[in-house]
């Protein structure tokens, strides 16, 4: 019986630091959303809310890192459930990292603005991508949240989408700053921006296979796609 209490105390834990990363993800969410619209508008207003707001994530972020410690302090957990918690400890850094993202694109459409370029640059070009990556966090979540390994896979797959919209971008601004020499000082910060979003994807990805290293116990980093999709049958 003493036995069972812990084991249910244990999964209460869990649960209670698992709802604190999905709480951590949906703030991000939150974070992507609003540096998206700046973007789209050149609204200083709402890039000034995403930089702002960063200090909430990285402060979740080391509440969700000293509940893990204190759970494996206490608990010692085995095999299984220290791979669950370590997982859990590399989602959270990747979704404040999200965040970094975020708040890198809102100091980037800053900067934009105060070169006075920003109506003649081809930002709209982003959009695409940077809806394929808020989808693709959103997507991550919800199957880390449901251990949905099939999803993870997708996700992966669905990453090289993400790095291909990025190739074409590039090549769109190169093209953009030979025709204006006068742009490319606000065609850098684009760029940067461009590869935030990439970044984006990135995580989700590595969410993605963070959950079927605890499904599995494979870690499949640096693992081809077919290899992946074989272990998973």
């Amino acid at each position: 019986m003493p036995d069972k209490h812990l084991s249910t105390q244990f999964d209460s834990e869990l649960n209670m630091v698992s709802s604190r990363v999905m709480e951590l993800g949906g703030l991000v969410e939150s974070q992507i959303r609003q540096a998206v619209y700046a973007l789209s508008q050149f609204n200083s207003d709402v890039a000034d809310e995403v930089i702002e707001n960063e200090s909430k994530v990285n402060a979740l972020e080391v509440e969700i890192d000293r509940e893990l410690a204190s759970i494996i302090g206490r608990r010692q957990p085995t095999a299984v459930d220290l791979r669950l918690l370590l997982a859990i400890s590399k989602t959270t850094a990747n979704l404040e990292r999200v965040g970094d993202e975020a708040e890198k694109i809102a100091r980037m459409v800053k900067s934009i603005i105060k070169t006075g370029n920003s109506r003649s640059l081809p930002a709209s070009e982003l959009r695409v991508a940077a809806e394929m990556a808020s989808g693709l966090l959103r997507k991550a979540l919800d199957a880390f949240a449901r251990l949905d390994t099939q999803t993870a896979l997708d996700i992966m797959k669905e990453d090289d989408l993400i790095d291909r919209e990025f190739d074409g971008f590039l090549r769109i601004l190169i093209t953009y700053m030979m025709e204006d020499a006068r742009t490319i000082s606000a065609s850098l910060d684009l760029l940067f921006i461009a590869k935030a979003i990439e970044r984006i994807g990135d995580h989700a990805k590595n969410i993605a296979e963070f959950i079927i290293y605890i499904v599995k116990g494979d870690d499949v980093r640096h693992t081809s796609i077919d290899k992946i999709e074989s272990a998973l049958k």
